[in-house]
């Protein structure tokens, strides 16, 4: 299967009319500064789906990454596929739970860092290192992060050969477990760096730094390639459509589905890759009635779905309690786009969005859109009221989970089975969780995770734990502005 380019083709060399999933991977910025997605799709109606009904995940996943005929060797496949047998439960790497009668939570937060980013990135990251060695080259890893991509890129590429990763991420701008997650970590191949701004001042640098020609150079003088760990990666998002086919394979063997039977995928939204994981498996053939996006305060998705505008004109990220979610520019959008529209409306809405940050979808566009999404947003206070609602009722989630419940209950028009998909575990905002509970938060993270934890009778994770007594070893804080010299000097 071939990728080709969001924003069209530009006639320069380097930029080649479609390319292999492995070059996809390795190069993921594409002409006009798009991205790559499939050429096309593979059917993976109801014959894949009842062939796969007994599949282990692990089984599931190969099938479909075989579906997409990506030009890596099988053994490389089975090796990055056995990343997951260091999840809590291998033969179960997603489990899921019956909250209410028509409500599932799928569990993506078992892997190493307790956030659903290793899903994707503990698979990626085998790919990529393997890639580099195959082909007897130096990789230079960019990752931008809200809270979860960082700690997980770290964990799959620290160490690798060939390999070095440059992880940005906003000061303040996430939890205090995600970011001893990030500044605690010692390899020698990672640097950490903290900057004085929000997520989409970090992926700005991040796809500025991807497109750059005299950056690239620079980094060729070196004889290092520039590759991402960012969803803008497909390398990413193949993984993250294997769990959304998983889950409802779950729901059909224990007979709360039929085989065939639609059911609401409802997804807490920031980047966008979650919920175009969701979509690329319904566009293949699973039965979806609609995808639920919620968001917090940061509502322009929101905006996009209900209103058919994308516009953060004036605006800036506002923290919320879902920090993971306070991002304003969806990367993974365009993709949507691009399928739904094609190459030159997309490259006309990102050009308008890059220099107005606003553009606006016809009156068509806007019911293709709506007749595959429904948004709504969930503030603070609305976000702690469901966690303390589920919680009395018997389950913990996190914050970002929590903003699904308000589109279970506001955007669903038939009574339809809904799985949502839970991105991060309750330790990663251990004060937001003491808070809607009801317990002390004490006089920090470590304190408010063990009040949480006797309260609620459930143990914290050994790794989340650890980090509170592990040295700080990533001090780096910068200004936006000296992203590109702080990263040439850690090479």
């Amino acid at each position: 299967m071939k990728f080709i380019e969001t924003r069209g083709n530009d006639s320069q060399p380097q930029h080649p009319v479609n390319v292999n999933f492995s070059e996809a991977i390795l190069g993921p910025i594409a002409s006009y500064g798009g991205i790559y997605a499939p050429e096309t799709l593979p059917d993976l109606g109801e014959a894949f789906l009842k062939a796969h009904l007994n599949s282990s995940y692990k089984q599931l996943a190969k099938a479909l990454l075989q579906a997409f005929e990506i030009d890596i060797a099988e053994r490389v496949i089975d090796e990055a596929l056995s990343s997951y047998d260091q999840f809590d439960d291998p033969n179960d790497p997603t489990p899921l739970v019956k909250v209410r009668d028509d409500l599932f939570v799928s569990e993506l937060y078992h892997g190493p860092t307790r956030a659903f980013k290793d899903m994707a990135l503990q698979p990626f990251g085998v790919l990529l290192s393997a890639l580099a060695k195959y082909r007897d080259e130096d990789y230079l890893i960019l990752a931008a992060t809200s809270g979860d991509t960082g700690p997980a890129a770290l964990e799959t590429f620290k160490n690798r050969e060939r390999v070095r990763v440059a992880c940005m991420y906003p000061e303040g701008g996430t939890s205090d477990v995600q970011r001893l997650q990030m500044i605690t970590e010692d390899a020698d191949n990672l640097r950490v760096i903290g900057i004085h701004g929000d997520f989409d001042d970090a992926q700005s640098a991040l796809k500025q730094l991807l497109g750059s020609q005299s950056f690239k150079q620079t980094l060729s003088e070196k004889k290092i390639h520039l590759s991402a760990a960012n969803s803008v990666n497909f390398g990413r998002i193949i993984f993250q459509i294997i769990y959304h086919i998983s889950a409802y394979l779950e729901l059909v063997r224990r007979e709360e589905i039929t085989l065939g039977e639609k059911i609401y995928i409802a997804v807490p939204s920031g980047n966008f890759g979650n919920a175009l994981g969701a979509y690329y498996a319904m566009q293949m053939g699973l039965p979806v009635e609609k995808i639920l996006i919620s968001t917090n305060n940061n509502k322009v998705l929101t905006g996009l779905i209900q209103d058919g505008h994308y516009d953060f004109r004036g605006a800036s990220v506002i923290p919320t309690v879902a920090p993971a979610m306070d991002i304003l520019k969806a990367s993974n959008v365009e993709r949507i786009l691009f399928d739904l529209f094609g190459a030159e409306r997309t490259r006309e809405l990102m050009y308008q969005l890059d220099t107005e940050r606003f553009y606006e979808l016809s009156p068509s566009e806007h019911a293709e859109l709506k007749a595959i999404f429904a948004a709504d947003h969930c503030d603070d206070e609305e976000t702690v009221g469901y966690v303390k609602r589920c919680f009395e009722d018997g389950y913990l989630m996190d914050p970002h989970t929590a903003t699904c419940l308000k589109v279970y209950d506001n955007c669903r028009d038939k009574p339809l089975k809904t799985i949502v998909t839970s991105t991060a575990e309750w330790t990663k905002f251990s004060m937001t969780i003491a808070e809607a509970i009801g317990t002390e938060s004490g006089s920090g993270d470590l304190d408010a995770l063990k009040n949480i934890s006797a309260k609620a009778n459930i143990q914290i994770p050994a790794q989340i734990e650890a980090l509170f007594d592990k040295p700080i070893a990533q001090k780096t804080l910068i200004d936006k502005d000296d992203i590109e010299k702080t990263i040439l000097s850690f090479l």
